[in-house]
Parts: C-alpha cells; sequence; structure tokens
C-alpha cells in the first residue's frame, strides 16, 4: 500500500518509515501537517499516518482535510501520548481508522496497517450477497429518542472503531450489538456474545482467550477462547462493567494490540476481531472509583450509542407490541382490545421492552391469543389500578411495592438460591443482583 508518515521528530518518521518499506509498503514522508497537506496533492494514499500534536496544521486539522477532501476513502492512524487519549478518541469520531499510543515498537503499527489491507480487500472482493434489512425495520420505533439510535447505529456499521452501547436493563442492548454486526462489512464472520457477569474472576479469562493443555486442573485439551472464535468479526461484551480489576489489563492489550495468549499459553495470538461492549452503569463512575481502567474505558468508548428507556418513548409502544406479538404469535392469528393497548401505554416498564415482551407472551397463552384489558390487570399483578381504585402511593411506589414482592418470591421459593431466584425471573444474574440490593434484600 501507498503510507503517508507524517511527525515533526525526524528519527520517528524516518525509522517508521524504513520499517514500512521494509514490509513492502510505498512510502513517503511529511515534517508537519501543511506538508503532508502538498504531498497528498501529489497523488493517492492508501494510508497516512499521522502525529497528533504538530506546530501549524495538527494531527486533527489534517484529518479534517483529508475527510472533506477528495481522498475521503485514505484511512488515517493518529499516533499520540497517553494524555491525549480524550483527543484520539474524538478523532476516531471524526473518520480516523485509529489511534496507537507513544511510545509504542514500530512493529505495533504492523497490525494496524495489515488490517486496513485486509478491510480493502474484502470490500473490494465481496460478491452481491442480499443485503440485510434496513436498521430502521430492525430496530421498531420512530419517536425521536429511537430516531437518534438509527442514526448512530448507521454510523457505527460503517465503521470499525469499538462501540460502547450503554442503557438499562431489557431497552434491548443485545440486539443493537447484532444489528451493527449485521450491517457492517464483518457481517460474514462470527457474531460471538460473552456474558462478562456469568463467569466468575477465575473462568472470565479462559472463557475470553481460552487455554492451553494442562494449565489448570481439569484443563485435559486445549479450548479456544471467545477472540478465536470471533476471528474476522465481532466479539459482543455484555456487561463489560463486571469483568474484574485484575483482568482488565490483558483486555486492553488484546483490544489495543490485537494480540492475546491463552492462559498457560505463550505464544502470541493475533486477533482481527471488532469490539462491542455494553453497560447498564456509568462506567466514568466506575473509573473515579477504581474498578475499572480509564485507558480501557477510552478503548471501548470511541462511539457510543444510549438507548433510552421505553417509558420515554411511550410512543413506540403500539409499534413494539405489534412487532412483538407477531413473533410470539408466529403463523397464529392474535388480537388486542383498545383498553389493554392503553394500560401497556401507561405502564411504566422497569424491564424495558424485555418486560412488556414477557408481559405480552404470558397474556397471549392465557388470553388463547386474544389479550384483554382484564387478563392484563390480573396478570400485572393488581398494579394496574382498576377505574376509581388508584393506589395512594402513586404509580412508581406502586411498582416499586410490586417489584419488591417479586424479588421476595423468587427468593422464598429457591430456597434463598439467587442464581435459581434471577433464572425463575429471567434476570440476568448481574440485574438480579441489583435490585436486591436497591431495595435492601441481598
Amino acid at each position: 500500500m501507498r503510507i503517508l508518515v507524517v511527525d515533526d521528530e525526524k528519527i520517528k518518521r524516518v525509522t517508521l518509515a524504513d520499517d514500512l518499506t521494509g514490509q513492502g509498503h510505498e512510502v513517503v514522508t511529511a515534517v508537519d501537517g501543511r506538508d503532508a497537506v502538498a504531498r497528498l496533492a501529489e497523488g493517492p494514499f492508501d494510508v497516512v499516518v499521522t502525529d497528533l500534536k504538530m506546530p501549524g496544521l495538527d494531527g486533527i486539522g489534517l484529518l479534517r482535510r483529508i475527510k472533506q477532501g477528495p481522498q475521503s476513502d485514505t484511512e488515517v492512524i493518529l499516533m499520540t501520548a497517553y494524555g491525549s487519549i480524550p483527543t484520539a478518541v474524538e478523532a476516531v469520531k471524526l473518520g480516523a481508522f485509529d489511534f496507537i499510543t507513544k511510545p509504542f515498537r514500530n512493529e505495533d503499527l504492523f497490525p494496524l496497517i495489515a488490517r486496513i489491507e485486509r478491510d480493502r480487500h474484502r470490500r473490494a472482493n465481496e460478491d452481491a450477497a442480499p443485503q440485510p434489512a434496513h436498521i430502521r425495520d430492525c430496530l421498531v420505533g420512530k419517536s425521536q429518542a429511537m430516531a437518534r439510535v438509527h442514526r448512530m447505529v448507521e454510523i457505527c456499521a460503517k465503521s470499525d472503531a469499538n462501540v460502547l452501547l450503554c442503557g438499562e436493563t431489557g431497552v434491548g442492548k443485545d440486539l443493537v450489538a447484532s444489528v451493527i454486526h449485521r450491517h457492517s462489512h464483518r457481517r460474514k464472520f462470527p457474531f460471538v456474545k460473552v456474558g462478562c457477569a456469568l463467569f466468575s474472576p477465575q473462568l472470565i479469562e479462559s472463557e475470553l482467550y481460552g487455554h492451553e493443555k494442562g494449565s489448570f486442573t481439569g484443563a485435559d485439551q486445549m479450548r479456544k477462547g471467545r477472540f478465536d472464535l470471533a476471528e474476522g468479526g465481532t466479539l459482543y461484551l455484555d456487561d463489560v462493567d463486571d469483568i474484574p480489576r485484575q483482568q482488565q489489563t490483558k483486555l486492553l492489550r488484546a483490544i489495543e494490540e490485537k494480540v492475546f495468549e491463552r492462559v498457560g499459553g505463550t505464544t502470541p495470538i493475533k486477533a482481527d476481531v471488532r469490539i462491542i461492549a455494553s453497560t447498564k452503569r456509568n462506567l466514568l463512575d466506575k473509573v473515579a472509583e477504581g474498578t475499572f481502567r480509564e485507558d480501557l474505558y477510552y478503548r471501548l468508548d470511541v462511539l457510543r450509542v444510549h438507548l433510552p428507556p421505553l417509558r420515554e418513548r411511550r410512543e413506540d409502544i403500539p409499534a413494539l407490541v405489534d412487532h412483538l406479538l407477531a413473533r410470539i404469535a408466529q403463523s397464529q392469528s392474535y388480537s388486542i382490545e383498545p383498553e389493554a393497548l392503553a394500560i401497556l401505554q401507561q405502564h411504566d416498564w422497569p424491564g424495558n421492552v424485555r418486560e412488556l415482551c414477557h408481559a405480552l407472551e404470558r397474556a397471549y397463552l392465557i388470553g388463547s391469543g386474544h389479550i384483554s384489558a382484564e387478563v392484563l390487570t390480573a396478570d400485572m399483578g393488581g398494579i394496574v389500578p382498576e377505574e376509581n381504585n388508584l393506589p395512594a402511593e402513586g404509580f412508581r411506589a406502586a411498582m416499586e411495592r410490586a417489584e419488591r414482592q417479586l424479588l421476595e418470591n423468587a427468593l422464598k421459593a429457591s430456597g434463598g438460591n439467587k442464581q435459581a431466584a434471577a433464572a425463575a425471573l429471567r434476570m440476568k444474574p448481574s440485574t438480579f443482583r441489583d435490585k436486591l440490593a436497591k431495595y435492601g434484600l441481598g
């Protein structure tokens, strides 16, 4: 490939150019941003590797020039000091391919260059396979809140940058992750999910990277990890905030350098995967607490999609109800009374779309395909009041009272086994623990 190296530091500029030339690339150098603009005017480049901080036209200014000019398909890699990582992350949002943190060895840049070369070759040779359904058809809702989600998902699908999905439990983060993958250029490769809350600190490392035979008691054969299985595709880290602090350093290296070793192994393994992570917590709060690495946060939060709770987009509920009932009924008929739909729109849905889906599924089965207000009122534990019989404590307090009662009932039925209680309520173990803490039950 044809590469332009831009750095006002002569030694780094020259040595990097020499090493890239040794890799078989055609390399041109520039001493600063303005010199780079002149080189770009002389002919096209596949990649520009530029320092972030330079006199005159800096790396961000050069990136803007490239992306707004006739060579907008040129990929840009930024070289940046640790203290400028937030700026580099913003640069990726402006269209940069990626960034690499100084100081680095020249060979650390080679995997990024190889990724660009593979991606270009892949796009050039993609066959005319049928395109997936439009993003707006995959994510139901026409509210302003969902319109913002649609726009961000479209941006994420066109990019190879890492994505952080934020939102409450049940808002559909898993669905959005799969939609981004299915609409990306990696869609022909695996989409692999890791539920980070499901594994103990001792097991999460083996789950992510695999292990060699004999690496620990019970490891009677070599086992590939999720990074292996997702090669070429997307690795989805669900509840990434649950990854223990001691495991975050190795995860950062695997994401940043695209290299990992299996547990008990010493051979570096390349990992060409795109990372999508999700969290229901504020990761910056966890950074401030010291339980989540700041540099890992910046690596994950390059592109962010905030998924709104259902109570903030009630106008989408009728379309969601129709979509979910069609999926539940499959080829069978179904109907819903206007009064029942009104009840669904008035409900606060603390469990969001997941709770709505479960409520519809139960009502569909109880009503043999016909969902009435009576069935819903009974099924929702008396939370939905009869006319002129409003709860004295108000809607939210009534909802919380009923939620607490459900948690207590599940714990009692399971004999105090929290994992079994969470399974009975169809809740993630991490969500169940959070709910117990909220009500002082755990």
